[in-house]
C-alpha cells in the first residue's frame, strides 16, 4: 500500500489519558489492530508504543496507509448455517482468511460473501463487509455477518456486553485434573515476536472458560466459552498453562502430538445471539469438519468422558 501525507492529530479532551492506539483508532476511524501496526512500524513518530497514554491536547502526526483496492467478488466456498433479513451465520473452513489484510485482497471469506450477498459490499471497510467478529485463518466454524449497518452496530454491542454465546471445541495437549476451569490473564502483543500474541501485564483483559469433555493418554477435548474476544485468545490462554492446542505450530512449540490434523485443532461449534430481526434468540450449531472428526476417531475410546464421535 502507498502512503498518504501525514495527518495531524490533537488528542481531544474525552480521550485524554487513553492509549495511543485507541486514540488513533477513534480519531481516524481505523481498526485498533491497524492503529497498533501504524505505531509499531514508525508511522506515528514521537508517540512511542501502542500502550503509551497521551494527555489531552497532545499533538502528533500519523502517516495513514492508502485504502486497499476495492474488494472483488470471488466464488469462495462456504456454507450458510442461518439466514434472516438482518444477519447471516456462515460456516468457515480452516485455511481461509476472514478478510483482506497485510497486502492480501483476494481469496478471503469477505470476497466470497460479497459474491453471494452483494449488499454486503456497500457496508465497506468501516463495517468490514458486515463481519461482526473474526476467526483465525486456521480455525473452522461459525461466524456472524450483519446485512445492514444497524444490525452490525446492534450485534457488536451485544458482543461487547457479553450477550453473545460463543462455544468452541478444542483439543489440547496434556490432561486436566479439574473438570472445569477459567483462565483469566491479559493478552497483548508479544514483545519478542510482534506477529504473535502473549499473556502480558499491560495487555487487554481476557477470560476463557473450559469444560473437559473427553481425555486420552496425552490430549484432552475441551468445550471452551469466551467472555472476551482477544486475538488468538484460546490458543494463547491454553498455551500459557502448558496445554497448547494440538496442531498449533505457533504457540505449541512445533511439537506433533496424537490427534494432530495438520492444522490448529479448534472449531467454533455454536453461536447463541438475538437476531436484530425481531429480537428472537437464535442458537446455531456446526458439526466438526471431517479432518477433526477423523482425529477423534483415530484416538479411539477416551480414558475419561465421552467423545462426540463414535
Amino acid at each position: 500500500m502507498t502512503e498518504r501525507d501525514p495527518v495531524a492529530i490533537v488528542v481531544p479532551p474525552e480521550l485524554g489519558g487513553e492509549r495511543a492506539d485507541r486514540i488513533i483508532a477513534v480519531t481516524t476511524g481505523l481498526s485498533r489492530s491497524l492503529a497498533r501496526r501504524i505505531i509499531e512500524t514508525g508511522d506515528a513518530p514521537g508517540v512511542g508504543a501502542p500502550s503509551t497514554r497521551l494527555a489531552a491536547g497532545t499533538e502528533f502526526a500519523v502517516r495513514l496507509p492508502a485504502p486497499d483496492p476495492e474488494l472483488q467478488p470471488e466464488p469462495i466456498p462456504f456454507e450458510v448455517a442461518y439466514e434472516s433479513p438482518e444477519v447471516i451465520v456462515v460456516m468457515k473452513s480452516a485455511g481461509i482468511a476472514v478478510h483482506p489484510g497485510a497486502g492480501r485482497t483476494a481469496g478471503t471469506l469477505a470476497n466470497g460473501l460479497i459474491a453471494r450477498f452483494p449488499e454486503l459490499a456497500r457496508l465497506g471497510e468501516k463495517y468490514r463487509w458486515g463481519l461482526v467478529h473474526r476467526l483465525d485463518r486456521d480455525t473452522s466454524g461459525l461466524l456472524m455477518v450483519a446485512r445492514t449497518p444497524a444490525a452490525h452496530q446492534q450485534l457488536q454491542a451485544e458482543l461487547k456486553a457479553r450477550r453473545v454465546g460463543r462455544t468452541y471445541l478444542a483439543l489440547a495437549v496434556g490432561r486436566f485434573d479439574a473438570s472445569t476451569g477459567t483462565i483469566e490473564a491479559p493478552i497483548g502483543r508479544d514483545p519478542r515476536h510482534p506477529t504473535r500474541m502473549a499473556v502480558v501485564m499491560d495487555g487487554r483483559p481476557a477470560r476463557t472458560h473450559y469444560r473437559r469433555l473427553a481425555e486420552w493418554d496425552d490430549v484432552t477435548l475441551l468445550e471452551v466459552t469466551l467472555e472476551t474476544g482477544r486475538t488468538h485468545q484460546i490458543r494463547v490462554h491454553l498455551a500459557s498453562i502448558g496445554s497448547p492446542l494440538v496442531g498449533d505450530r505457533t504457540y505449541g512449540g512445533g511439537q506433533v502430538t496424537a490427534g494432530d490434523p495438520g492444522r490448529v485443532w479448534l472449531h467454533a461449534a455454536q453461536l447463541r445471539f438475538s437476531d436484530p430481526d425481531g429480537g428472537r434468540e437464535v442458537v446455531v450449531s456446526a458439526q466438526l469438519p471431517s479432518e477433526l472428526r477423523g482425529t477423534l476417531v483415530a484416538l479411539g475410546t477416551p480414558l475419561r468422558g465421552e467423545s462426540p464421535v463414535g
